[in-house]
């Protein structure tokens, strides 16, 4: 008997102890590791690059330009304030802009059409024809396709969609409008979907042409039809390497976050 009181004792004040700790002195459960990132350096004919890939099932992608407060937010910093960073497996410059930061192409939110296709002819990269549309639906089936095939073969609004410009390739080959090796080397971003449905995101690291960005689209990213997002302000938010760059202004943004089970 006294050995039963002795351990019941002992177990009380055990008891006792742990309810004395205060809650920043008790032990908690780990953490959850944070993500691994999306995101990965990649070199290719010389040059440095970030290749993000978004892959179906597992991340689910979205356009943003406005924040919560009715503000174009021309830039990550916004973004970062209406959105858990936990969420977020990558964020890049999504299309191009005026300079009120707004659309001046075909654009899509939330399935929601806010800027119509832009068909007409102009100066710049975007009017580089054929230009294109990256679209498709949060979970996949994502697409990159040149603007006139967008209006005449898709009869269902995407849930997101941009418009950009110029195509660096069609059906894997290269835009005739772009020389294989041109001599205006710039910050390069862009877009293209490979066999398997996922969505390839590149940047290049430091300056890039035209033709080279298209030969990784196709050579390393295995995408028949990729879409050049911007030069010189292109962008890239990837919390879990803790970068986001600050170039500014920005325009659309194509938010990519990791898919919560269900």
């Amino acid at each position: 008997m006294k050995r039963v009181a002795a351990l019941l004792l002992g177990a009380a004040l055990v008891a006792g102890a742990w309810f004395a700790l205060s809650d920043g002195d008790r032990p908690t459960a780990p953490a959850k590791p944070p993500k691994p990132s999306a995101c990965k350096s990649v070199t290719f004919d010389g040059k440095r690059f970030t290749e993000c890939i978004a892959l179906p099932g597992q991340h689910r992608i979205s356009t943003k330009i406005t924040g919560k407060n009715g503000v174009i937010y021309r830039g990550f910093a916004g973004l970062a304030e209406d959105v858990d960073p936990a969420t977020v497996a990558f964020a890049v410059n999504g299309g191009m802009y005026d300079t009120g930061s707004e659309p001046i192409g075909y654009y899509a939110e939330d399935g929601q059409r806010l800027y119509p296709l832009n068909t007409r002819d102009g100066g710049g990269n975007f009017y580089l024809k054929p230009n294109g549309v990256f679209f498709g639906e949060p979970d996949g089936g994502w697409q990159v396709m040149t603007s006139d095939d967008f209006a005449t073969k898709v009869t269902q609004r995407p849930n997101f969609g941009t418009q950009s410009g110029p195509m660096l390739l069609i059906g894997g080959a290269l835009n005739l409008q772009i020389s294989p090796d041109g001599t205006s080397l710039k910050i390069r971003n862009a877009v293209g979907v490979d066999p398997q449905g996922r969505a390839h995101f590149v940047i290049s690291d430091e300056p890039v042409s035209f033709g080279t960005l298209a030969a990784l689209m196709r050579d390393h990213a295995k995408t028949s039809d990729a879409l050049f997002l911007d030069g010189t302000v292109s962008a890239l938010w990837d919390p879990a390497s803790d970068r986001m760059d600050g170039r500014y202004p920005l325009g659309p943004l194509i938010l990519v976050t990791h898919r919560s089970p269900d």
